[in-house]
């Protein structure tokens, strides 16, 4: 498959100011999230400016020049004679946190997280290497975010049934790990989900540790437990029935010495659930996906270079099942089958066992 031709040069022109208009707009909807403005807006009528941000205890005029961005990006809906903004129910639905793993106002904060090591990126362009994740503060606070709302939504009733009599095992009780568990989140739902199987959630962040303990004690989870351990020494052998991670695999220094020990962490008849984004390893084949460039920056400025700089592979978000089936077949996985959900387009689901 070739790329289609190229544009003319108006065609073009008008294609770069739309560009610019659409993501000054995603910085403005990462705004409106953060500052709770959609979902004050998605919960009363149509009000002036001074009346949304009353409601949403905000200043009047950041909210009035907010609203005017929203107005003209056609997010909100001004009545001039009224001097009145609305958000449309259709709009909220996509924006609000009522909206779960539909809201795309959450990745809208990605846009002004990644601008934030522009510079690093731009000398790494220069010299090679690459911007550590210590570099990335909040990263892990919206990844828990982001993923959050998936797990509530989908982690026990879609995802986990994926693998044939897997729920029914983890009903009776079976050990499980999450290998780059992050903060925590999955772990602790899957516990809640099934008291009688026992969880471990591992990861190298201190913070994502205390945040994950944290929850669990909150929650009364005392079958779950959180150890700081670098995803490439897992250093176990036999010791789960089930083992997943969640977008883990694709920015670890060493996905291959990861994928390798999971394998060997797994007992006789265990499974291995990755979880990842969905794409072929060839770019030509990625041309219609539709968040191809979204997926890419992301991992140009984040997946990538956090593995670059520690040294490590630099496999990129967009490894791809091509790439991501052979590494598993590498690390000692016999049987891999992948799976696709209805309406997921960012996930793809590799079930790997052993002989």
């Amino acid at each position: 498959m070739t790329q289609e031709r190229a544009a003319g040069p108006a065609e073009f022109a008008r294609r770069m100011v739309h560009m610019l208009n659409e993501a000054a707009l995603a910085l403005m909807v990462s705004v409106g999230h953060r500052a709770g403005l959609f979902d004050v807006m998605a919960a009363m009528p149509a009000a002036t400016s001074a009346e949304i941000a009353a409601a949403a205890a905000l200043d009047e005029r950041y909210v009035r020049e907010w609203l005017a961005a929203m107005t003209t990006g056609r997010i909100v809906v001004h009545d001039a004679a009224a001097g009145s903004f609305s958000l449309p129910p259709d709009h909220a639905a996509w924006l609000t946190r009522a909206a779960g793993p539909d809201n795309v106002a959450v990745q809208a904060q990605y846009v002004g997280l990644l601008a934030l090591v522009e510079d690093q990126i731009v000398d790494c362009f220069r010299r090679g290497g690459g911007v550590p994740y210590t570099a990335f503060p909040k990263f892990q606070a919206l990844m828990a975010e982001d993923s959050g709302a998936v797990y509530d939504a989908t982690l026990i009733n879609v995802t986990l049934p994926l693998v044939p009599g897997l729920v029914g095992r983890l009903e009776r009780g079976i050990d499980v790990a999450d290998v780059g568990c992050g903060s925590g989140h999955a772990v602790n739902v899957m516990a809640g989900a099934f008291p009688r199987s026992r969880f471990a959630g591992f990861d190298f962040s201190d913070t994502g540790l205390a945040a994950a303990r944290a929850e669990a004690e909150r929650n009364g989870l005392g079958n779950a437990r959180f150890e700081k351990r670098d995803a490439a020494r897992l250093g176990e052998t036999a010791r789960f029935d089930l083992i997943t991670t969640f977008d883990a695999v694709h920015d670890q220094a060493r996905p291959d010495l990861m994928l390798a020990g999971i394998a060997r962490a797994l007992r006789p008849g265990g499974v291995y659930l990755c979880a990842d984004i969905a794409a072929s390893s060839e770019l030509s084949e990625n041309l219609d996906h539709p968040l191809g460039p979204f997926l890419y920056t992301i991992s140009c400025m984040h997946c990538m270079t956090v593995s670059l700089a520690e040294g490590g592979m630099g496999l990129g978000a967009m490894w791809g099942e091509q790439r991501a089936r052979q590494m598993l077949g590498h690390a000692g996985f016999t049987s891999i089958e992948t799976v696709h959900v209805d309406g997921d387009v960012a996930s793809a689901y590799f079930i790997a066992t052993r002989e």
